[in-house]
Formats: C-alpha cells, sequence, structure tokens
C-alpha cells in the first residue's frame, strides 16, 4: 500500500512540475497587450470592440499625434472602459518646449488626472536632444498615480541607450520607439537590445508602421509584451477593426 501511495503521488507531482513550464507560457502569452492610437471618437469606439487593450488618444496623425481637445477626452471617457492613455504634446515639429508650452502641458496633465483617465503619454528633449530629466520628472511627479509614457521623442535622441536610463530614473512606465528607426520593424534588434538593457524596470513597447503584416516579425525578434498601431489601413484616420481583430490573434499565437 505505502509503495502505490508514494508511486501515485510521485506520478502527480511529476505532472504538476510538467506544466509549470506551459502554464507560465500560457500566461506570458495572455500577458501581451496591444495599444491602438486613435485619433478621433468613432476609432476609439471600434479599437475597443475590436478587442485592443487600451487606447492612445489624440489627434492630427500628420504630425506624429498632438493633445485631444478637452470636448474629446470627455467624450472618450464617457464611454470607452478600456483604459486610455492621453498625449500632451502641444504642438508637431521637435520636442523642446518653450516656457508657455510646458505650462500648458501642466495644464493638460491635470485636466486629464480629473477626467480619470489611466496614463499621459509626453516626451521632452533638450536643444542637444537628450532627455529633459528636470522638466520630464517634474510632469510624472505632477501626473501621479497616472501612468506616463515617453513617446517617440526618444528615437530622436543621438545615444538611446543612456538616454533610456535617464527616462527609467524620471519614473515613466513605458517607452514607445521604433528603435530609433523609421519602423520598428527595421528597428527590431535595436528594440530587442532596449528590451534586455531594461530588464523589466519599464515596458519597452515597438511602435511605428506596426501592421498586421509585420507584427509576427517584431513578436518573434524583440519579445516584447505590449505594442502599439494605428490600425489605420485605407487612407483615412479611422482604425481598421479587422486589421486590430488579426493583430490581437497574432500576439496570442
Amino acid at each position: 500500500m505505502q509503495k502505490v501511495l508514494f508511486k501515485t503521488t510521485t506520478t502527480i507531482k511529476f505532472l504538476c512540475n510538467s506544466l509549470i513550464p506551459v502554464t507560465s507560457v500560457l500566461k506570458k502569452e495572455m500577458n501581451k497587450k496591444l495599444e491602438i492610437a486613435v485619433f478621433n471618437y468613432q476609432s476609439a469606439l471600434y479599437a475597443q470592440s475590436a478587442g485592443a487593450d487600451r487606447i492612445e488618444l489624440c489627434i492630427h496623425p500628420e504630425l506624429g499625434g498632438i493633445s485631444p481637445g478637452k470636448e474629446m477626452i470627455e467624450l472618450v471617457m464617457q464611454t470607452i472602459t478600456i483604459p486610455v492613455n492621453v498625449m500632451v504634446r502641444p504642438r508637431g515639429g521637435n520636442f523642446d518646449y518653450t516656457s508657455d508650452e510646458y505650462e500648458a502641458m501642466k495644464r493638460e496633465i491635470n485636466y486629464c488626472k480629473q477626467q480619470g483617465v489611466n496614463g499621459v503619454v509626453f516626451g521632452i528633449l533638450t536643444e542637444d536632444r537628450q532627455v529633459d530629466e528636470l522638466r520630464c520628472k517634474e510632469l510624472v511627479s505632477l501626473a501621479h498615480p497616472l501612468k506616463c509614457t515617453f513617446h517617440r521623442a526618444f528615437d530622436e535622441c543621438e545615444l538611446p541607450g543612456r538616454e533610456l536610463e535617464k527616462i527609467i530614473a524620471c519614473g515613466f512606465s513605458h517607452v514607445l520607439s521604433s528603435g530609433t528607426k523609421a519602423n520598428a520593424v527595421e528597428g527590431a534588434k535595436i528594440l530587442k537590445q532596449f528590451i534586455e538593457q531594461v530588464s523589466g524596470r519599464i515596458v519597452v513597447m515597438p511602435g511605428g508602421g506596426v501592421r498586421t503584416s509585420n507584427l509576427k516579425i517584431l513578436v518573434n525578434e524583440t519579445s516584447a509584451t505590449e505594442y502599439h498601431s494605428s490600425a489605420l489601413t485605407n487612407q483615412t484616420e479611422i482604425a481598421d477593426t479587422d486589421e486590430i481583430e488579426n493583430m490581437k490573434g497574432l500576439i496570442r499565437q
């Protein structure tokens, strides 16, 4: 009887131990997220219905995205239930802001906090394309407890590896990047290096031209846990629901 019991217990223990790696892999796959940049209310609705995990709310894609107006934020927050991150960027162009622009960013962040958004997205550089640590730290502190994403201004830094450490020190939770290249696929190897460098201290989120046609390449080459796309496929500013659904399916494979 003791021998049978020992054998049964050993078998169960073996099976349980065998399942641990599988469970870990499944958990890792399920934790992968897709953020959709939306430039209008309709796209926000589409992104949510198609299964996006989070949206980045902004306007004017031709400028790379700038701050949406108060009415847009209010409308989205009244109807969207998935996390909403709001772009805080007063204009297109470079990321070295005047004092007036900086004060405007503070007001926008305070407004976002009042509206109960999930996070804010911004990035400030100095004239010589380094992270403006003083200003960034102040805005991250002001935004607390909202999550803060440093946007693709990061890709303009001359020494991105060094500047990435500054972004972490400022308290950002995410950094959006194309690996300093024109798009995330071209920068995949560099993105992988960034992910290895940060070792979980911040989420490095590939973005820039991410679509169904190349997402699997990014998943395989970067091992990132979160991905960013506008899901624009038809020369309009309206997100493509099929594209979003397909990308969600890819990151879950």
